[in-house]
């Protein structure tokens, strides 16, 4: 279709017949993005109530469609990078997150870290060194007072606020000990993400354990079984053991689930459950 087609669509918008209005807003979500800026133009330049409302419909439509697709390819890939899945589902929040500024700013990140620990030696050195330079140095911390807000699972508001739940400042932990030769795995305890330091030597595969919500503080496997045991939880090993690339996905949208579902935010919890749905095939 020719731009006049598209200009010719777009002007149909209000449109009081609603059959009118869906054949309009099928043909335009076929573009997808490329239809996204006049949209936007239409948008902003517009005060009727209802083409706004229709315009930002399509809009949000054509971005989940975008994501739903990404996040498709993301779990059929054999390479699931945990970066690339949280820029997916900061996204979903906030679809003009500019991923190159925020990558950027966490790569400058791991090489200030990368300076903190270089003369240390001792993994719980290096860890209390590390802890220092993240927590005290750069001031990040669990966000005690917003804890449900959505805004939590999102890499731009967790680097700009320096707040965040347990599970977005875990995935912080894990990706600059990645960059600085730290071995940190994601541990999927039920209610409360942490962070484990692998263990190289045989048996446990953990030699202890972090809490990036309480500024790093360590945790023995004595420890974790005290809160499942104050949880009414029975133990499992899995609770105790490095999770995977998907169960840290699944937990980040089931997160973004209960926090769109608190704020009773119906249409971003549909689509957090069509997300999910993804999954099933785990």
């Amino acid at each position: 279709m020719s731009e006049s087609t598209i200009n010719s669509l777009i002007q149909l918008l209000d449109d009081p017949d609603k059959d009118v209005y869906d054949k309009v807003k099928d043909k335009l979500l076929e573009f997808g993005s490329t239809v996204i800026p006049k949209l936007e133009h239409v948008w902003q330049e517009n005060d009727k109530n209802l083409i706004q409302s229709r315009a930002e419909e399509i809009i949000q439509q054509i971005q989940f469609k975008s994501l739903f697709y990404h996040l498709q390819h993301w779990i059929n890939s054999s390479q699931k990078d945990l970066l690339e899945f949280w820029v997916f589902t900061t996204q979903l929040q906030f679809p003009n997150f500019n991923r190159t500024a925020y990558t950027k700013r966490l790569y400058k990140l791991a090489t200030e870290a990368r300076k903190s620990i270089q003369l240390i030696n001792g993994d719980y050195e290096k860890i209390a060194a590390f802890n220092h330079f993240l927590f005290h140095v750069n001031g990040f911390k669990g966000n005690l007072k917003n804890y449900h807000s959505p805004n939590n699972s999102c890499l731009n508001f967790v680097m700009d606020s320096r707040k965040g739940n347990p599970l977005s400042l875990s995935l912080i932990y894990m990706y600059l000990s990645k960059h600085i030769g730290l071995p940190i795995c994601g541990i999927n305890m039920p209610r409360h993400f942490i962070v484990g330091y692998e263990n190289e030597l045989m048996g446990d595969p953990v030699k202890f354990y972090i809490n990036p919500y309480r500024k790093g503080s360590i945790l023995s496997r004595q420890d974790l079984s005290f809160f499942l045991k104050k949880e009414n939880i029975k133990e499992k090993s899995k609770y105790f053991a490095p999770c995977g690339h998907v169960e840290i996905a699944k937990r980040m949208l089931s997160n973004l689930l209960y926090s769109y579902t608190f704020q009773g935010n119906k249409q971003k919890s549909k689509e957090v459950i069509k997300l999910l749905e993804l999954f099933k095939q785990y």
